[in-house]
Formats: structure tokens, sequence, C-alpha cells
């Protein structure tokens, strides 16, 4: 080595000395104190660069020469002792790292020319495996009783060919593990962000090799910035070698993101039209209208969702209980109603959204899921699945009526605790889901039949049902003057849509863009779609509504009426999930206004919205009050009586032998005012749940 290059060497250590002396003297005691439970020093990237010119080349060779820089910063605090342990002793294996890049570099635009730089990526941890110990220094013994030392990299373990000492001619060495130098490993695999990618692409992912103390700091569905040095490795194919080389990242830092959302940056202009559309007295109106402009019409469904997207407070009781502020919203509808395009809209608008159907998900793909396969050399990891990346953001699940039993029992923990349990394969682990969940799905029998009962026409379990905040019934009724709006609409929007193709193909004379933006006006939103995400976003990073003394009246006295009078044998109209519902949704309708108060406006909002609710699905018209256990149960309050009076007829015809013939008990429950019809499908039920069977033909006895 030249005297130049020796002197330019000591040169950038003693520039990071004076930079580390003048910047970070104060961390530098706190690491010489606390070392070895902490052996980390952490410099910010952008401190680097105000370090004067200096700085400003100590930062670019840190991109473009990483593990230089890293050994000169480590020459610089060794030679000039920066850190002293208690003991006087020098101190060993400090890490020096580096955070807050200005930049960061997407995971599918990583090239070959990245190859051993200094890079940041973001995105969602997906898998992750176990800490476990991994040799540095491996030291080998001789039959002799000579020692040789081996590095080790990442990857394969490297043998010496024989014994280093001169002399000796032994080439079978023996490892020494009690000697060897470890330390703490552990593989993680990020995946890109859902929000960036354009539909249909797949998320891509890269594998981090992460040592020390970073090991074990992360869990998957974790947003994370993860700053390192990019390493390729060859690819073995059948043991040959391949000219494709594999490439991770070795990690020198990770930041944590905040599960807020904060990745939508708002600037002050931004932030002085969304403080000037909160104060518009059309607001609710301007919020329906931009979501889903091409769908016409469904407006309480609509105002449901802009609720949704705004969503309540989540609350830390002392107790430690967490009561969800997320908004859970049901749609059942008549095909073709638009349910998925309004699904896909919301994506679209929710600072952090994930779409997937029911059809095509199993419980794994929705929560998480320990998976055996070459990433974690074949031990058992854990996987995150959609409910996990959508954290404090919508989940969409159309079709959901159309999974798997076993798979929707998956989501009750999810949509009530906001929380994902795993005890699978010898790893239990709770994973946070603090999403608000809209699902989407279709009546039974294909189309709604407006006199039958609606619990059974929904293909969904009662227990899964009563966690969603509000249902929305979507029927396709004919009716004349609405059906004509409707093709108008619809006509229009192709219209405009064929005009706009037609022009960008070959621009037509005398249509200009004033034209256009005239004729798109219906089907434009009122909130542009990158101002609406921005609005959500600040709504919920800075407003924290209170409840009024008059919008607590108001809900406390709705909730009351719906009760009704407590009489012994009525049915319960409506469970204390009703309350909470209501208040969830008075915070969200406050947070529209980027109000601090719940008011009675809000209150009133919120009740009429649940009131058109309740009175689709829970409404009896036979005794003309709201029945809740149409949903909440599955069994209505008439047939859970038509049920207790059918067992009354069967004891009291049959006596201590509890049977008694079909016939006799429809006699004896007809006369107290029951249909044949409806007493036969009671009969039904008691031998469909195994509360009696037939022992011969004509004959029914209770188990």
């Amino acid at each position: 080595m030249d005297k130049s290059t020796d002197a330019k060497i000591s040169d950038r250590a003693s520039e990071w000395s004076k930079f580390l002396k003048s910047r970070y003297k104060k961390e530098l005691g706190e690491l010489s104190r606390e070392y070895p439970h902490k052996r980390s020093l952490y410099i910010d990237y952008r401190e680097i660069e105000k370090f004067g010119k200096p700085g400003i080349t100590l930062a670019d060779e840190l991109l473009e020469n990483p593990g230089k820089v890293l050994e000169d910063a480590w020459d610089a605090i060794k030679s000039n002792q920066l850190i002293r342990t208690k003991d006087g002793k020098e101190p060993k294996g400090i890490n020096v790292r580096f955070r807050n890049l200005p930049q960061k570099l997407g995971i599918r635009n990583i090239r070959s020319e990245d190859i051993n730089r200094f890079i940041s990526i973001e995105g969602i941890l997906r898998k992750t495996t176990e800490v476990r110990p991994r040799v540095v220094e491996a030291i080998f013994k001789c039959p002799a009783g000579h020692f040789t030392v081996k590095k080790q990299k990442y990857g394969k373990f490297i043998e010496p060919e024989g014994c280093s000492n001169d002399g000796c001619s032994f080439k079978k060495l023996e490892l020494l593990p009690k000697r060897s130098k470890f330390i703490d490993s552990q593989k993680l695999r990020v995946q890109e962000s859902p929000e960036g990618l354009r539909g249909g692409e797949q998320p891509q992912t890269l594998d981090v090799d992460v040592t020390d103390d970073l090991a074990g700091l992360v869990a998957p569905g974790d947003r994370v910035v993860i700053n390192g040095i990019l390493r390729s490795m060859q690819r073995m194919v059948r043991g040959e070698k391949s000219t494709v080389f594999d490439i991770f990242l070795e990690c020198n830092s990770i930041e944590i993101q905040e599960k807020e959302f904060e990745e939508v940056e708002i600037d002050e202009k931004a932030e002085d039209e969304i403080k000037k559309l909160s104060c518009d007295e059309m607001i609710y109106r301007k919020i329906i209208n931009s979501i889903a402009p091409t769908i016409y019409g469904t407006e309480d469904v609509k105002e449901a969702i802009a609720l949704q997207l705004f969503g309540g407070i989540a609350k830390e009781m002392p107790d430690g209980t967490h009561l969800r502020g997320d908004i859970h919203v049901l749609l059942v509808g008549d095909p073709g109603i638009a349910k998925s395009q309004l699904l896909r809209y919301v994506v679209k608008l929710s600072p952090r959204a994930i779409y997937t159907s029911g059809q095509s998900s199993t419980s794994a793909g929705l929560t998480a899921t320990a998976i055996k396969d070459e990433f974690g050399e074949g031990r058992w990891t854990l996987e995150a699945g959609a409910l996990v990346l959508a954290d404090m953001g919508v989940a969409a699940v159309d079709e959901i009526d159309k999974m798997q039993k076993e798979d929707r029992s998956a989501l009750h923990e999810a949509m009530e605790q906001q929380t994902i349990s795993i005890a699978k394969a010898g790893i239990t682990a709770t994973l946070k889901s603090r999403c608000a969940l809209l699902g989407a799905a279709n009546p039974k029998f294909g189309r709604f039949d407006m006199f039958g009962d609606i619990g059974d026409q929904i293909n969904m379990p009662a227990s899964l049902l009563s966690r969603f905040d509000l249902i929305f019934i979507m029927t396709d009724q004919p009716e004349p003057k609405r059906d004509l709006a409707i093709a108008e609409h619809i006509l229009k929007a192709h219209g405009i849509g064929e005009l706009i193709a037609q022009h960008k193909k070959t621009p037509i004379p005398g249509i200009t863009e004033e034209y256009i933006e005239q004729r798109l006006k219906p089907v434009k939103p009122e909130i542009d779609p990158v101002l609406f995400r921005k609005y959500v976003a600040f709504a919920k990073r800075s407003c924290f509504p209170i409840l009024s003394d008059e919008a607590d009246e108001a809900l406390k006295t709705y909730y009351l009426h719906l009760r009704g009078i407590a009489e012994p044998n009525k049915a319960v109209p409506v469970t204390a999930r009703q309350i909470e519902a209501l208040i969830r949704l008075g915070e969200a309708s406050a947070r529209i206004r980027l109000s601090n108060t719940i008011d009675k406006i809000d209150a009133e909002r919120v009740i009429h919205i649940v009131d058109a609710c309740l009175r689709q699905i829970a409404y009896d018209a036979r005794t003309g009050t709201f029945d809740i256990d149409k949903i909440a149960t599955g069994i209505s309050k008439e047939k859970r009586d038509i049920l207790r009076v059918i067992k009354d007829a069967i004891r009291d015809i049959g006596g201590e032998r509890k049977h008694a013939s079909i016939e006799q008990v429809i006699d004896v429950v007809t006369q107290k005012g029951f249909s044949r019809e409806k007493v036969l499908e009671g009969i039904d039920m008691l031998t469909r749940y195994g509360e009696a069977y037939e022992p011969k033909t004509g004959i029914i006895q209770l188990i």
C-alpha cells in the first residue's frame, strides 16, 4: 500500500473522529456507561451531510463504499478511544449504524449496480426466523494440537484446506465451538408495501440478514425501513454453480415505522385545503359524492363507508382493556348492484387498504400461518396474512359468504379483539390487526326474498354477523323512476368514456377539454381522491373528539327506546354492541368535520343510519318491533317461542315417555295461533338441532 493511500485512510478516520466528537459526544458517553448491554452507535445520515464539506464527502462515500466507511468509523472510535468501558478496557464489537437515509429504493427497482452499495428499503415484514447463533470466527484444531482460525461469511460454512502451521501436513481438522466466536443472527423477508402497487402486480420480496443486537427486534406485519449493504451470493442449481446470483441485504439498521398514517405526506397547502373543506356546510354531501361517483344512488351505504374510512377512536383502558375504534360494515345485496366496485373504490381512497376475495382466501391467507420452507432452512417460520398487512387501515373482503366455514371463524378474533393469535408448530404469537373490515356478500339463494326471514338468507353464522356495526341489505327492486335514473347515469358514464377513448386516439374536431370536463361532471368526484386520502389521514392523525352532553343524551334515549320495556318474554331487540357502534360512528362523524366534540347533529346522523340498518335486518313486521335476535342468534324470537310451545306440547301429550304423534302436536300448537307450516318448520328445526328425533314415521320424541 503506498503512502498516499495510507494517509487518505488515516485522514478519513480523523474526519470521522472530528464528526463524532462534535455531534455524538452524549451518545458515546452513554455507550461507555451501558456497554455491553448497549453495543450500537446510531448515526443520522442527515447529520453527516450537515457537517460541512468533509461531511458531504463522508456521506457520499457511505453510499458508494459502505464496507470501507464502517471500518473507518470503527478505527476512529478505537484509535481515539472514544468509548471507554467501566473497567477501562477497550470495548469489542461496537456496531456503527446509519439511519434516516434521504432516499428509499423500491425492492422492485434494485439492480446489479446497487450491489455492495448502502441502500434503504421500506416494506412490510412477511416472515421472520428464530434468532440463532451464527459462527463468525471458527477455530479448528489439528491432531498435533495446532490452532487454525477461519473467518466465516453469510451462507455456506468454509473449512480450512489444512493446518495453517508451517511444516504441519494434517488436512482433517476439528472445529472447537467453545473457542469459536458466535453472533446472534436472524433472517427476515420484507415485502413491498401494498399501497404503491398497481392492480394485479405481485409484491416483490427481499431477504435480509440481521445480526447482533438487531436480531429479534421485529415481528411479522411490522412496517419497517431497513438500511444496509446489498450483497450477492451465487445460486446453486442441482449442485452446479449458476451464472445467476441471488441478492440479500446485510442489515445495518432497522427503523420501525409508526403504524399511523405517517406515509401520507401533507404539505401546508393541502392542510389549508383540508381545513377549508371541513368548515364547508356541505362537507358530508361532498364526501358522499366523492365515493364511487360512477355508481348511482346508495347514499346511505356511501355515508356509512365514509364514516368507516374516518373511523372512531381506539381506546386503551387503565385495566389494559382495548376498545376498538374501527367500524365494520357488511353489504349484502343482489348481484349486479356494484358491491365489488364500492370495495375497490374504498381501497383506492383509504391511506392503507387491502382487497381480497373470500372465495380465494384461506384463514392462513387472511390471518397468519406457520410455514416450513427453505427460507427458515427447513424450520417453521411465521408468515403474516392480509388482515395483519392491513393493520391501521381497511380490509375489503369480497364474497365473504363464500369462504370456508373454518376460515370464517378466523375473523371472529380479528374483528373484536383486533389481534390474531397463532399457536402452531411450536410457535405461539399474537399479531396486531387493527383494521376496519368492509365485507360484501350475496344472498344465499342468489336473490333476496322480501317476504322470507333475512337471517335465513345470509349465509353467515350469527356470531360473525353480530360483530358488524352496520349491515346493509341492498336489494334490486324494479322501480320505474329510479331505474330510469340509473339507466341514464350508466349511459352517460359509458358515453363520456367512449368519447374520451376516441378523442385520445384521434382528436375529434370541435371537442375541447372544457366540453369533456363539463360532460364529466356527473361522474367526477367532488373531492379529488389524492386530497381525500390526505383528508382521511389528517383527520385520523389530529382529531380526537369527545362526547358532548346533548349527544350523550340523544344516544342514550335512542338505545333505551330500542331496548323497549323489558317484559319477561319479549325479544331483546338490541344488545350492548349496538350502543358501542353508535359511539364509534358518532366519533367518525365528528372527525369528518374535524370537530373536537361529538355534537347532537352527529348523534342524529348516526341514529338515522343505524335505524335504517335495523329496519332492514331486524324489523319484525308481525309485531312491529325490532328483533335483533334474527341476526345475533340466527333464530328470531317468534321461532324460539314456537320451539318452546312444540316441546311443551310433546311433553303434555307423551308425559314421561316424551313422545307424541306429529299430527297431535300440530293440532295442539295450531290452536295457540301458529300456522301449520310454521309448526312443521319448528319440528324440522328440533330434529336438525338434535333436540328431538323420529323413532318411526309420524312420531316425534324429545331427547
